[in-house]
């Protein structure tokens, strides 16, 4: 899963560097007009298609499934898809305020979500069911800002041959991986690059208390090998026998176990962190029924459906995941979130966390 977080707070981008970002994007904005012209001329050719331009997170392998899908159900609207990760989609949607160039965000971090709603860029709206979304995923504004699709949770990747050889029990606790053995062993994401990695540290603040958070992590820097720039790579770099032990999620783990690898995905005894990707119409956006058709059928059954095929826990009621391999008791290990809390702290945490810390992390290609 794409959850990587570009190294900026969006929160804090001064108006100056908004609009170098927005300057930055020109050539995707020159991609996206091609990319519309060619569906005006699609629909010269047959029937009228309304281009709707839509930012997503998704990895391309989960997205494409559910753009097909809607596509399919509302032929006369051509989705223009353009996707990156957290940060980069956040800043970009933040830097062109005031003339967006998408209508709708398809997959975003509620914790940016919160972010951009509170700089007034999400129209409200309440989608058709939504009577049928858990209110965990929703804002809980009446109309919401924006809605819930899936959410990822903190997982363990634990590659068991590279720990039988190496000796290593399996950690029961987030404590047990401060014990020594575990020096050098442990790989876990960047949490200013990652969306993993931020829930990560967010959650152990919101479980032990800051100072006692800041402890822990303190210890479990001893055992870090490397701070790496995405949420999917501690699992793979585990399923590759390069380390034992991996902090990332449990869709990330799912990819991995595909692949044949000899992990196992660990959820800790306290609970750990997630989040969850969000469905918003963008305000002042150019085509607002089509996103709002789309918006009403990502809240629907058959999107949440085609969602537990692909993702991990599903926003809709009475849906569970039908992935292989998916490991019990997830939903369960899910801290009370506070995502406001976490979004309103978020330039602070990464601040200190990168005073501590930063000389750990890999470096960026």
């Amino acid at each position: 899963m794409c959850r990587q977080m570009a190294l900026i707070d969006i929160a804090r981008v001064p108006e100056r560097a908004r609009g170098s970002v927005a300057r930055g994007w020109h050539w995707l904005r020159g991609l996206a007009m091609v990319a519309l012209l060619a569906a005006s001329l699609a629909a010269g050719a047959g029937h009228a298609q309304t281009p709707l331009v839509v930012f997503s997170t998704l990895d391309l392998e989960q997205i494409e499934p559910f753009r097909k899908a809607f596509e399919a159900d509302n032929p006369d609207i051509k989705v223009i898809l353009q996707r990156d990760s957290t940060g980069v989609v956040a800043a970009r949607v933040m830097a062109e305020k005031a003339n967006p160039s998408a209508d709708i965000i398809w997959g975003l971090a509620v914790t940016s979500m919160i972010v951009l709603d509170r700089e007034g860029i999400l129209m409200p709206y309440a989608p058709k069911g939504l009577d049928m979304i858990k209110a965990s995923f929703r804002d809980a504004k009446t109309p919401p800002s924006w809605v819930g699709m899936d959410g990822w949770a903190s997982a363990l990747c634990f590659n068991t041959v590279e720990a039988a050889k190496l000796g290593l029990a399996r950690p029961a606790s987030w404590h047990d991986l401060l014990d020594p053995k575990y020096k050098n062993r442990i790989v876990m994401p960047h949490p200013a690059s990652s969306g993993t990695g931020f829930f990560a540290v967010s959650a152990w603040i919101q479980l032990f208390g800051e100072a006692k958070a800041w402890e822990f992590m303190d210890g479990l820097d001893q055992n870090i090998s490397t701070y790496v720039h995405s949420g999917t790579q501690p699992c793979r770099l585990a399923g590759a026998g390069e380390f034992p032990i991996g902090i990332s999620s449990e869709v990330s783990y799912l990819n991995v176990k595909a692949s044949g690898a000899p992990v196992d995905a660990l959820l800790m005894k306290e609970g750990g962190g997630w989040d969850m990707d969000a469905t918003a119409i963008i305000k002042g956006a150019k085509n607002v029924d089509a996103a709002r058709r789309l918006a009403d059928w990502a809240a629907s059954r058959k999107a949440n459906e085609l969602y537990a095929g692909h993702l991990g826990i599903v926003a809709m009621e009475g849906i569970a995941t039908s992935q292989p391999n998916y490991p019990p008791g997830v939903e369960a290990s899910l801290i009370k979130n506070d995502f406001a809390w976490a979004a309103d702290n978020r330039a602070r945490i990464l601040a200190e966390w990168q005073r501590r810390y930063e000389g750990k992390a890999a470096k960026r290609n």
